[in-house]
């Protein structure tokens, strides 16, 4: 089912002397998972210069931002199933080149229509590459490390929101939002490109299992058996994970998308200074994933139901800085507490991540990632800013900032129910794995055997 842990740290022969390197893989990948985040939160930063130039309200800018998460949301499960028998590599080179080109159809948009038209096709690009692009990682590493490697790469989209987010920023100041969306589509293109040369399914594949001829259709299951996609909602822990995650990446997703328009009000910087700072958050969010993970790893490797607990302190840690943070008066003592809450904020998504991994049949991770990442978009990454957006146009923007870490109350429930559930969970997995592992062949032999003892 996994691949081998002393293998899984080298480079493996594959036809024709070619070798792959899982680093390569994981590093292709991250990089592409920059510019995935990259094309979708350069628009944050330039929210100021939409509003003035289109005279639109805070709802509408949210409504920009949100309908990427929620396309990404509707698309992600049915897509990831599609890549799980179509090829993971080549749904992500395709991915790439869709979200790439929606984003340079967005530089070119000429009202607000046009524009809402390319972030609805940007999410259509986006829409599984974070549950497919974590199942290809995985695929190449020990179980072990999937704690830390969950956590490092989801914060891959932390690090390409800063890069969005100051390079935008820069380059909107100096150049016009439009040529922000350019420079992010055209990086994303080059990096498809790599992507397509280096990486290849077959390459993967014979990675996983050693130089032999299986096929990408072969490479989860015996015999071609495949787990049942109820499988990934019939437990309910890890249905527990999926509610829990996105209800914690409601205020992820609102401090990506609003901190840089509360720093250009509250604090009155400009564009590229507000860009620049709110960079810094969002690269402390994505820090506190990795390092999240990492702790989560080593005290849960022995026990696996600290992932659980782990995850629940990370996100009562990041309720409390941030709720109190957004109650202080502006100055340099809230934007630490805001800081240190931004570092929390995330900080359970590779839990989480590596919860799913745990529960889910090998045949069917990748559409369990995208359940996650559907849970994670509809309940966080759509819901926070919008829903941010419309009270700010009621009471405030600040008003509306202090009310969002409430959402940590019901990650912190979910959680706590799913830890409960969790050995029921592990222990319906190792039935499904071994009824799968069963072949026809011998089920009719063990018939046959049934039938000759009567």
């Amino acid at each position: 089912m996994e691949p081998q842990a002393d293998a899984a740290e080298h480079p493996v022969s594959v036809t024709g002397g070619r070798t792959i390197s899982p680093w390569l893989v994981f590093g292709l990948t991250f990089a592409l998972l920059l510019s995935d985040h990259m094309s979708r939160q350069a628009l944050n930063v330039v929210f100021p210069l939409l509003k003035e130039e289109w005279a639109l309200p805070d709802s509408r800018l949210a409504v920009l931002n949100s309908v990427v998460a929620l396309v990404v949301g509707l698309l992600t499960f049915p897509l990831s199933l599609l890549a799980d028998r179509w090829g993971r590599v080549r749904s992500l080179v395709l991915m790439a080149i869709t979200w790439s080109a929606a984003t340079l159809l967005c530089a070119d948009a000429s009202d607000y229509g046009q524009l809402l038209g390319g972030r609805v096709l940007t999410g259509v690009g986006e829409a599984a590459y974070g549950s497919v692009g974590i199942a290809v990682v995985l695929g190449v590493f020990p179980s072990h490390r999937r704690a830390s490697l969950s956590g490092a790469f989801m914060a891959g989209g932390s690090f390409g929101s800063t890069i969005g987010l100051a390079l935008g920023g820069a380059i909107a100041v100096h150049l016009g939002w439009r040529c922000s969306f350019a420079a992010m589509a055209i990086f994303g293109l080059l990096l498809a490109v790599l992507f397509w040369v280096f990486v290849t399914q077959a390459k993967v594949d014979r990675y996983q299992h050693g130089d032999t001829t299986a096929t990408s259709g072969e490479a989860t299951t015996i015999a071609g058996r495949r787990a049942p996609v109820s499988s990934l909602f019939s437990v309910a822990a890890v249905n527990c994970v999926y509610l829990g995650s996105g209800l914690q990446l409601f205020v992820a997703a609102v401090l990506l998308a609003w901190t840089p328009s509360f720093l250009n009000r509250y604090y009155a910087m400009p564009l590229d200074r507000a860009g620049a700072l709110a960079a810094v958050f969002v690269l402390l969010t994505g820090a506190g994933m990795i390092v999240c993970g990492v702790i989560t790893d080593r005290l849960s490797h022995e026990r696996p139901t600290r992932k659980w607990t782990t995850a629940i302190s990370y996100s009562l840690l990041a309720a409390a800085l941030l709720i109190v943070g957004f109650t202080l008066d502006a100055g340099g003592l809230q934007l630490v507490l805001l800081g240190a809450g931004a570092f929390f904020s995330a900080g359970a998504s590779g839990p989480a991540t590596a919860m799913v991994a745990h529960l889910a049949h090998d045949s069917v991770r990748a559409a369990g990632f995208g359940a996650l990442t559907l849970a994670n978009n509809l309940l966080g990454m759509a819901s926070g800013p919008f829903v941010v957006g419309v009270l700010a146009d009621r009471l405030g923007l600040l008003a509306a900032l202090r009310l969002a870490p409430l959402a940590y109350i019901g990650a912190v429930v979910a959680l706590l129910i799913g830890k409960r559930c969790y050995p029921a969970g592990v222990s319906r997995l190792a039935q499904l794995e071994l009824r799968l592992s069963v072949t026809p062949a011998d089920a009719a032999r063990s018939a046959d055997g049934e039938r000759l003892r009567r």
